[in-house]
C-alpha cells in the first residue's frame, strides 16, 4: 500500500513538474481566424502546449508589436506580407530557424529566418449575376461594360494589393490605373471592403481580390467566380517568423514544425490558400498553374513613389 502510494505521488510530482516546465507559446497572426484557431487547437492536442493567440489585421498586429517593444509578448509572428519577414530580418528582430518540415517548401518561400505558412494569389473576383461579360484580363475591367462596377483594395492598406500595383507598374501597365479611375472604379479600403459590394451584387468585380477569400465564399454558395488574368498576377506568401525576443524558442520552433507538418498544411489547404509544401494537395490552382508577373525584390524601397503615382491616377 505504501509502495503504491509513493509511486502515485512520484508520478503526480513528475507530471506537475513537467506541466510547470511546459511554457505556453504566443502567436500573433494576420491570417484567417478559422485557420489560426484550428492550428492552435491541433497543436495543443498534439504537443500539450497551450497557444495564446492574437489574430487581427496586419495593421493591428504590427501596432500591438510596436506597443509591446519594451516588454515583448509574441513568440511567433505570421504576417500577410513577405515584406514583414524581409524588414524584420534586416532589423535583426528574427531568430534563425529552419524546420525539418520545410524540406518540401520551395526555396523562394523560405529564408533562414522565415518560411511561408501558405500563399495566396491576386485575381479578379467577378459576380456572374452582375449582367457584365466575364472578364479575362485586368484591362477588361477598364472597359465601358464595367463603368462604375469595379472595386479595388487600397494598396496603401493592403500589402497584397500594393504588390499587384507594383508588379503591373513594373510591367509597363501604369496607364491601366488611370483607365480604371476614368471608368469609375472604387478604391474601397482593405480586401474585404472591396469584395463585399461584389458579393452583395452592388458591384460586378474586384480588381486584385485575394483569391482564397473569394474561393472560400464561392465554396459557401456565394455568386462569385475567381479569374486569374491571362497576362499574369502575383503571389502573396504568408511568412511565419520566430521573434528574437522570444523567451520560449523551443516551443516556438515546435509550433513552426507543426504548421509545416502534413496535418498543419492540410489545415492551410482547407482555407483555399496554397500550402507552402509542394507535396500537399491544394483545393485551388497553385503556383505552377498560374502565369506570374516578374517580381522585384526592391519593390518596398519604392513604396512611396508607387503609392503616390497610384493616388495621382485616382485624383487623390
Amino acid at each position: 500500500m505504501k509502495t503504491t502510494l509513493r509511486s502515485g505521488l512520484l508520478v503526480l510530482t513528475l507530471s506537475l513538474a513537467g506541466a510547470s516546465a511546459q511554457a505556453d507559446v504566443t502567436v500573433y497572426t494576420a491570417g484567417p481566424a478559422g485557420l489560426a484557431k484550428a492550428l492552435a487547437v491541433d497543436f495543443t492536442a498534439q504537443s500539450g502546449i497551450k497557444v495564446n493567440l492574437y489574430q487581427a489585421t496586419t495593421g493591428k498586429v504590427m501596432a500591438r508589436l510596436k506597443a509591446e517593444e519594451s516588454n515583448p509578448q509574441a513568440d511567433v509572428l505570421i504576417s500577410a506580407s513577405w515584406d514583414t519577414a524581409t524588414s524584420f530580418a534586416k532589423q535583426g528582430l528574427l531568430l534563425p530557424y529552419t524546420s525539418p518540415n520545410a524540406a518540401k517548401v520551395p526555396d523562394f518561400l523560405k529564408t533562414d529566418t522565415a518560411v511561408a505558412q501558405g500563399a495566396a494569389a491576386l485575381a479578379i473576383a467577378w459576380n456572374p449575376k452582375s449582367g457584365t461579360p466575364k472578364p479575362e484580363d485586368w484591362s477588361d475591367l477598364a472597359k465601358p461594360a464595367y463603368k462604375s462596377m469595379v472595386t479595388m483594395p487600397d494598396p496603401a492598406q493592403s500589402g497584397s494589393a500594393f504588390e499587384l500595383v507594383a508588379a503591373l507598374s513594373g510591367a509597363g501597365q501604369d496607364a491601366l490605373f488611370g483607365d480604371l479611375a476614368s471608368n469609375g472604379a472604387l478604391v474601397a479600403g482593405a480586401n474585404k471592403a472591396a469584395l463585399n459590394p461584389v458579393l452583395q451584387g452592388a458591384k460586378a468585380a474586384v480588381f486584385g481580390a485575394v483569391d482564397y477569400i473569394a474561393l472560400g465564399a464561392k465554396a459557401k454558395g456565394e455568386a462569385i467566380d475567381v479569374i486569374f488574368p491571362k497576362s499574369g498576377t502575383v503571389v502573396a506568401p504568408r511568412p511565419m517568423m520566430i521573434l528574437k525576443s522570444t523567451k520560449n524558442a523551443e516551443d516556438a520552433k515546435k509550433f513552426i514544425d507543426f504548421v509545416l507538418s502534413e496535418k498543419g498544411q492540410e489545415e492551410v489547404a482547407k482555407t483555399y490558400l496554397m500550402p507552402a509544401r509542394t507535396d500537399i494537395k491544394a483545393l485551388r490552382p497553385t503556383i505552377t498553374e498560374l502565369n506570374l508577373l516578374p517580381g522585384d525584390d526592391a519593390v518596398y524601397a519604392k513604396r512611396g513613389a508607387i503609392l503616390d503615382s497610384f493616388a495621382k491616377a485616382f485624383g487623390k
